[in-house]
Order: structure tokens, then sequence, then C-alpha cells
């Protein structure tokens, strides 16, 4: 994994085009794992595989929940070392062993490399959205991109050659501080939003599926008073299941504390309408 070890250290970005609305009715960023592709089998499985590889337990989706409904462990690496930490394993692991481990794992062979040679958890994701769904968007003068922890190779492979994306927004791992710092975010925005990043730009929504993603638009607002910025969220997919009635409930009810505007079924259900409604200032 000596790829990964120099993609960490040269802090991979990527950059991409604005989308060519100048002038945008609104701006709407989403965040990827759990929002645009279900993870549950992936990211969320390396993670538990990750886990079980050094302390021999593999945590389900309750203590990975509750770690992720702490607001605090958006990146997955530091997340499984968490875990390991309070199960009281010793010593803990090397992080940049751990981060190998995580990647065979999801990967399943060179992130820098080309995808055709994965063989990892990556390859198992479904998708929660389509193309069209952008091309609405973009049909309704709403702007739209992408910040995200995914690794860029990841992010990438899913934003492009699955869903045939072409040069998306994006703020990916190494871009910008891990959320809920707001500055990735902020610095889309302002890229999409066109002009002054004041109360005259275009309002911005940011869906998420996680607490940190909601505090990242809470902390948004502390830097950026003057412009209207929205919270929306939706539960992950592995908690839409019938027996998992009452722990979406309580994942909800966490989303709508840490400080979500508005709650979504599934990402897909989001319509421009609805959307300009929401980031109206009296919305």
């Amino acid at each position: 994994m000596a790829a990964l070890k120099e993609s960490l250290a040269k802090r991979l970005t990527y950059q991409s085009r604005p989308r060519s609305i100048l002038s945008p009715r609104a701006v709407l960023l989403f965040d990827i794992d759990g929002v645009i592709r279900d993870v549950a089998g992936s990211y969320r499985r390396a993670l538990a595989e990750t886990v079980h590889h050094y302390s021999g337990w593999r945590p389900d989706s309750g203590p990975i929940d509750a770690l992720k409904g702490e607001g605090r462990w958006n990146n997955d690496w530091e997340a499984a070392m968490e875990l390991l930490r309070r199960r009281g394993h010793t010593p803990l692991p090397d992080f940049g062993e751990l981060v190998e481990v995580f990647s065979g794992f999801y990967f399943g062979g060179d992130p820098a490399g080309d995808p055709k040679h994965w063989r990892g958890f990556i390859g198992s994701e479904p998708l929660l959205v389509d193309r069209g769904f952008f091309d609405t968007l973009a049909a309704a003068d709403i702007a739209w991109g992408f910040v995200s922890g995914a690794e860029p190779p990841s992010a990438r492979f899913v934003l492009e050659r699955r869903l045939g994306l072409v040069d998306p927004p994006l703020v990916a791992m190494g871009d910008a501080p891990d959320k809920p710092d707001p500055t990735g975010l902020l610095r889309l925005a302002e890229q999409l939003g066109g002009g002054d990043p004041g109360a005259a730009a275009a309002p911005v929504a940011y869906l998420g599926d996680t607490v940190a993603d909601v505090l990242t638009v809470v902390r948004a607002r502390r830097h950026r008073p003057e412009r209207r910025l929205v919270s929306l969220a939706v539960a992950p997919p592995h908690l839409h299941a019938p027996e998992r009635r009452q722990d979406r409930r309580r994942y909800e009810q966490g989303l709508l504390e840490a400080g979500a505007d508005r709650l979504l079924q599934r990402t897909d259900s989001l319509t421009p309408a609805e959307l300009l409604r929401w980031t109206e200032r009296d919305g």
C-alpha cells in the first residue's frame, strides 16, 4: 500500500470546475457515503472488519451508529481506532498500519491504481440516486456539488465512473479539514454560488446522514451569519429496513437535536421545488 501512504502524504486534492450555472437560485451540496451510495456493505463493513482484524470483535451497526451519533468520528480510520480504544484493545495499532488494513478490505487493490483491479468491498455499493437526479437540479437552476470525507479515488469512482458525472465539483479527504469543520463546505458553496459570499449570494443546503454533517452547517452559520444555510438530513440506508424502525427514529431524533432543519425519507425524494421553498428566508 505504498501508493496509499504517498497519496496521504501529499494530501491528494481533486479540483473541479464549477457548474455552468453562473447565478444559481440555490446551491445544494451532498455528502457521499449514506447519501449518494449505500456504504453499509463497504465502508462500514471495512470498519468492522478492521476492528475484528485487531481485536477479534466485529462490531455490528449499533456501536458504529452510536459512535457516529457523537458527531466527532466522520473519519472511518479514526472511528476504527476509537472502537479499539473503547474495547480496551492494547496495544493500539500504528495508525498508518490500520489505514493499510482498512484499505485492503475496502479497495482490495491499489487506491491510486486502475479501479478495474479493485477487489474489495467498494465493488458492492448500491447507488441511492441516478444521473437524472442531477440533471433535474441543473434544469431548475440549482448548482450542486459534493463535500465528503471519502478518499478522492473512492469519491471519483462513484461520481464519475458509476454515476457518469463530468468533472463534478468535489471537496474530498485532504482538500479541507474533516467535518464538522465547515471550511470545505463554505469554500465550495462560494465557488458555486456566484459573486459575493454575503447575503445576496445564493442560499445553500447541505444533505448528509450523520450528526457531523449537521454540525458542519451549524458551524458554517457562525462564519456566514448573513447567508441562508440549511441542513438537510437523511438516515443511512441500513436503518430503513422495517425491523429497524425504532432505531431509525432514534437516529433521526439525534439529527434533529444536532440542528437538522429538514429530514428526508430518501435522497432521491428531494425535488427542486421543495429545496427552493426550504431555502427561502422564511422557509
